[in-house]
């Protein structure tokens, strides 16, 4: 019977490894997030700076992060920096690394818009009082940014989670190499297997980004009211 592939999924500790394998995907995106907002915010501060040298230079950052695919990103951070460089860090690492360079180019260009959306009055308010440069971002500027950011912020969190995928092209354990080891290991047994593998792994990764996509909406619509 077609319905006996389901079975596949709770042959010994199958589905077990594949929650395991989502685990893998959901801490390389958390973490690649938390450092990639961060230098995010930083460069997105920098490039408003008057400094022409600097904005060139994050500029060119952000234009080789968009017109580089993600997957050619981790090929050149998991095989080019260890010949190149001796960086001999784990693959999850090396994922991190290059999720987090991406995360921060896109990020600064949500940042830079944010801040520059602030109405020019309050900087002046700000200078007249007589605030530092740091207290101005801190104290003025980046709060008033925030709730411009978030729901570019939330949006590219779902992405970054999505693109999680590739990371079977590097060996990393993820959901997608353990479903594909499953599939190849019960192959004979359950050949409709590769359905309902491949169907739970869609539920995973539904279950996880549908709740974000939903928050954007709800924060676009907020910010229109």
């Amino acid at each position: 019977m077609i319905h006996s592939g389901i079975n596949v999924l709770f042959e010994g500790t199958n589905f077990v490894r594949l929650v395991h394998g989502l685990w893998t995907d959901i801490w390389i995106a958390g973490l690649s997030l938390i450092f990639g907002l961060t230098l995010g915010t930083i460069l997105g501060m920098l490039r408003t700076l008057n400094s022409k040298i600097i904005r060139l230079v994050l500029i060119l950052y952000l234009e080789f992060f968009r017109i580089v695919p993600t997957l050619v990103l981790l090929f050149l951070v998991y095989y080019i920096l260890p010949r190149q460089f001796n960086v001999n860090w784990p693959a999850t690492w090396m994922a991190v690394l290059a999720f987090t360079l991406w995360i921060a180019a896109e990020f600064s260009d949500i940042v830079r818009g944010a801040l520059e959306a602030v109405p020019l009055h309050q900087r002046e308010a700000g200078l007249a009082l007589g605030l530092s440069s740091w207290q101005l971002f801190r104290y003025v500027l980046l709060p008033q940014a925030l709730p411009l950011e978030l729901p570019a912020a939330v949006n590219l969190a779902t992405r970054v989670i999505k693109t999680t995928s590739l990371l079977l092209m590097i060996s990393i354990i993820d959901v997608i190499n353990v479903g594909q080891q499953i599939i190849e290991a019960n192959n004979q047994r359950y050949p409709t297997g590769v359905f309902w593998v491949y169907g739970l792994i869609f539920i995973l990764y539904f279950l996880i980004d549908y709740p974000l996509s939903k928050w954007v909406k709800h924060l676009t619509v907020k910010q229109r009211y």
